[in-house]
C-alpha cells in the first residue's frame, strides 16, 4: 500500500490553513481540471466531524465518483478523510497542521491500495502515485496561495 506523504511550508496560522483545507468551495476550485463535483452530502462551507461527501470526477479519462467521511477532527491541528466507497481498495487521508515560527508546516499522509491485485500494485508504481501526489500537490499550492493573501 503507497504512502504519499507532502509537506508544505505555509506563511499563515494553522487556524486559516486548517479551514481552507476543508473547505468545499476550495475543493472545487482546486480540482477544476477534473470537472470534479459534489452529487451528495455537504456542497458548501467547511467539512465537519461525520460529514459524508460523495465526489465526481473525471480522472484518466473516465467519469468517477468516489464517497469520503470525515472520521476524525481536531481544529487546528488534524483531520481525516476515509474512503467509504469508490475506485480505491483502500484511501485514507490525514491532514496534519503544526504551528511554526513563521506560519504553518501542513502533512498530509494519503495511504491508498489500488484495486485488481497484481494489476493494481502495477499500476500503483507506473502511473497511479505519481498522478495522486501531483493532484495533492496542486491542491496544496492552492490552499497556499489562498492562505498567503
Amino acid at each position: 500500500m503507497p504512502l504519499i506523504r507532502l509537506v508544505t511550508e505555509i506563511s499563515a496560522p494553522p487556524e486559516i490553513v486548517f479551514d481552507l483545507s476543508r473547505s468545499v468551495e476550495l475543493h472545487l476550485d482546486s480540482t477544476h481540471k477534473t470537472g470534479e463535483q459534489v452529487v451528495a452530502g455537504r456542497s458548501t462551507g467547511l467539512f465537519e466531524l461525520g460529514d459524508v461527501v460523495t465526489w465526481r470526477a473525471k480522472h484518466f479519462g473516465i467519469w468517477q465518483t468516489l464517497t469520503v467521511k470525515i472520521t476524525e477532527f481536531d481544529r487546528p491541528h488534524r483531520f481525516v478523510d476515509e474512503m467509504q466507497r469508490g475506485i480505491f481498495h483502500h484511501m485514507k487521508h490525514e491532514h496534519l497542521f503544526e504551528r511554526t515560527p513563521t506560519g504553518t508546516r501542513m502533512t498530509d499522509n494519503f495511504d491508498y491500495s489500488a484495486p485488481l491485485g497484481v494489476l493494481g500494485r502495477i499500476a500503483e508504481t507506473v502511473v497511479v502515485t505519481r498522478y495522486l501526489t501531483d493532484f495533492l500537490r496542486e491542491r496544496n499550492a492552492m490552499i497556499k496561495r489562498c492562505a498567503e493573501r
